[in-house]
Formats: structure tokens, sequence, C-alpha cells
């Protein structure tokens, strides 16, 4: 038994070296290609770093710069400039979103804008920009999505209003969401839907029973019969 074993190992030896022979040869022939490729690979990682530390970081603080100037006229109540901005400093919103639509503070830019153009009553312009706005944020996405069901309900885009209040109480957010579902239910009475109608008001009721919205909700129950 010895001997096979020192046979077998001998074999596996030989093989071995065999491969590392054969990789050795391989490497050999395409050294130039493996060159190139390494050289590829390092020029890859110094153009990112380059692009991040000279134009994507300067670009999120230049961008969180332009909102932190809208975000005074919007504290003020002043929408419009907030929006639009003072032809001196201040950009705007609506074009801070633009020229930053790729980072996350263009995003929240669009948001503004939203809100800026529904208090202006320009619905349809603020639905929009609220569409453009997109967060995993608890708080602030239902939030948007809320928003975005009460400025189709303004065009009377019920089905669409609907659909967007119906994503805002899937978030859960013990504030938005009964708000949203009884938004919802009230847009289904609109529609004539009082089976769609019945089920948000009781799903309001089971899982938001302490919610202001939840108060009054067997009235609105009883329209949805």
């Amino acid at each position: 038994m010895a001997k096979k074993d020192f046979k077998q190992e001998d074999q596996n030896l030989e093989n071995v070296q065999e491969t590392l022979s054969t990789a050795g040869k391989w490497i050999e022939a395409n050294q130039n290609a493996l060159e190139w490729t390494v050289l590829g690979v390092v020029i890859v990682v110094f153009a990112w770093v380059m692009l991040n530390s000279y134009v994507i970081k300067p670009k999120h603080l230049e961008a969180s710069n332009e909102n932190a100037k809208a975000v005074v006229y919007f504290q003020q109540g002043d929408f419009e400039k907030a929006l639009k901005g003072d032809d001196a400093e201040c950009l705007g919103f609506a074009e801070i979103s633009d020229k930053y639509s790729f980072f996350q503070e263009g995003k929240l830019a669009a948001l503004y804008a939203g809100i800026c153009h529904y208090q202006l009553g320009e619905y349809e312009e603020a639905a929009s920009y609220l569409k453009k706005f997109d967060a995993k944020d608890v708080n602030i996405s239902p939030a948007a999505y809320q928003l975005l069901g009460d400025a189709y309900v303004q065009q009377e885009e019920y089905n669409k209003a609907v659909s967007a209040f119906e994503s805002a109480a899937k978030s859960g957010n013990e504030i938005i969401a009964p708000m949203s579902l009884k938004k919802a239910g009230l847009v289904y009475l609109e529609l004539d839907k009082k089976q769609s109608a019945k089920k948000a008001f009781e799903s309001l009721k089971a899982n938001y029973p302490q919610s202001q919205e939840a108060q009054d909700i067997d009235k609105y129950i009883a329209l949805a019969e």
C-alpha cells in the first residue's frame, strides 16, 4: 500500500509541475497582454479617484449650497423665488433640479420644486417635479407620494391620485399612511368604487386605530356600504 501511495503522490506532483509549467509558458507568451490589462485597471481606478475627488464631490457640495440658498426663500414662504431664483445668487429649485439631476441634491430640489408649484396652484407642474423625486427615506418619500396624489386630485386625475395615495400608504408611516388611506378612500368614492373605498377605510381603522383619521372613520365606512 505504501508503494502505491508514493506512486500516487509522485503522479500528483508531476501533474502539479506540468500545470505550473503550462501556466508559466502561457504567462510568458501573453506577458504584453497582461501588462496592458494591469495598466488598464490602474488607469480606470486612477480615473475614478480623480473624477470622484475633482468632479463628483465638488458637484455635491455645489448643489447642496445652491439648495441652501433656495431653502431660505422657501422657509420665508416666498415660493416664487424659491422655485425660480432671484436673478442674483439663488438659482431656484427648478434650475437646481435640472442642473444637478444626477445627484441626490438635484432630486431633493425636484421635491422642493414640486411643493413650490403646488403652493402656487400650478398642479400639473407640481406633479411633473414630484415624479422626479426618488428617495428611500421613510418620512420624506411617502409625503412626496401623498402630495403627488393631491396634485392629481386638483387636476381631477383620480385614478393616478389613488395610485399615489396607495403608494404612500404602503410605507406604514404612522402619520402619512392613515392620511393617505383616507384620501384614497374619498377618491374611490368620487370614482363610485365603493368596494375599494370601504377596503381603504377599513384598513385605516384596523391598522391605525389611534390616528386622528380613524376617529370618525365609521361614518365613511357607512358611506361605502
